[in-house]
C-alpha cells in the first residue's frame, strides 16, 4: 500500500497521514523499497496544456478518497500505540472529496461526502452548477474520468437534463484531466495535510473557509497572479477589447 501511494506521487508526510502511520516508519519502508525519493518515480506524462477562454465552457470534476479520523493520533497527542500504529484510516473507513473546477477561472467547488455512487455525483454535479451559476457561469461542458458514477445512466440523464455535453478521459490517461488533478494535490497539501485534525468532523469544518481563500484571495499563478474570483472579469474585458482588434 506504501508503495502504490507513493506512486501517486504523495510524501511521506501524506502517505503517513493517510495510513495513520508514524512518519518515520513510512520514511523508512520508502527508503528499504527504493522509493525515498520522488525523482526514482516513472517520469510524469507531458500534461494536456490547453486553457478554455470562456468561464463554463468546461468543468473538471473528480474524487479523492480520503481516510477517516476518529480520534487524534501521534501527530497530536504525541503517543503512539503498541506497534506504531493508530489505525484511524483503515478502521473507520474512508470520505470522499468531490471537486469540480472550472477549466477557464479556476474557480472551484468542493464538497465532502460519504460515498462516490451515481446518485451521490449526481446530487453534487446539481450543486456545482448551481455554485458556478452564482457567479454567472453556466457549466456547458462537463469532464470526468471513466468511473462507475461517471458511466451511469442516471449521470447521463442529469447531464442531459442540466443541458451539459458530458466528456470522458481516455482509458489509462487520467491526466487529460490534469487540472482537477492538480487542484486536488494543491486542496491536498492546503488543507487535507496543511493542518493537524482532532477529527473528521473538524477537517470537514475547516475546508469552507479554506475553498473560500482559494476562490477569493489565493493568488493563482497561471492566472497573472490573479485570484480565481478575478478571472471571470479580465476574460471579458479581453473580448471586449478583441472583438474591436
Amino acid at each position: 500500500m506504501i508503495a502504490s501511494l507513493r506512486r501517486l506521487r504523495m510524501t511521506g508526510a501524506e502517505i503517513a497521514e493517510t495510513l495513520a502511520m508514524p512518519v518515520s516508519t513510512v520514511s523508512g519502508i520508502l527508503t528499504r523499497i527504493g522509493l525515498g525519493n520522488l525523482w526514482r518515480l516513472e517520469p510524469l506524462e507531458p500534461p494536456d496544456r490547453y486553457e478554455k477562454q470562456r468561464p463554463g465552457e468546461l468543468v473538471h470534476v473528480d474524487v479523492k478518497k480520503l481516510g477517516r479520523i476518529g480520534r487524534p493520533g501521534h501527530r497530536v497527542t504525541g503517543r503512539v500505540s503498541a506497534g506504531g500504529h493508530h489505525r484511524r484510516g483503515y478502521d473507520l473507513g474512508w470520505e470522499y472529496v468531490h471537486v469540480a473546477i472550472d477549466d477557464a477561472t479556476r474557480l472551484v467547488y468542493v464538497e465532502v461526502l460519504e460515498d462516490e455512487k451515481a446518485v451521490t455525483a449526481v446530487a453534487f454535479l446539481r450543486r456545482a452548477v448551481a455554485h458556478f451559476a452564482a457567479f454567472g457561469i453556466r457549466v456547458e461542458r462537463l469532464m470526468t474520468d471513466n468511473g462507475n458514477a461517471y458511466r451511469s445512466a442516471i449521470h447521463a440523464l442529469a447531464c442531459k437534463t442540466l443541458g451539459i455535453k458530458h466528456l470522458r478521459t481516455r482509458p489509462y490517461r487520467p491526466r487529460t484531466n490534469g487540472k482537477a488533478e492538480r487542484f486536488i494535490r494543491t486542496l491536498l497539501g492546503g488543507w487535507a495535510y496543511g493542518a493537524i485534525y482532532g477529527t473528521s468532523d473538524e477537517r470537514r469544518r475547516a475546508l469552507t473557509g479554506w475553498i473560500d481563500f482559494y476562490n477569493r484571495q489565493r493568488p493563482h499563478r497561471s492566472l497573472g497572479r490573479q485570484a480565481p474570483i478575478e478571472r471571470p472579469h479580465t476574460l471579458s474585458r479581453n473580448n471586449v477589447l478583441g472583438s474591436y482588434n
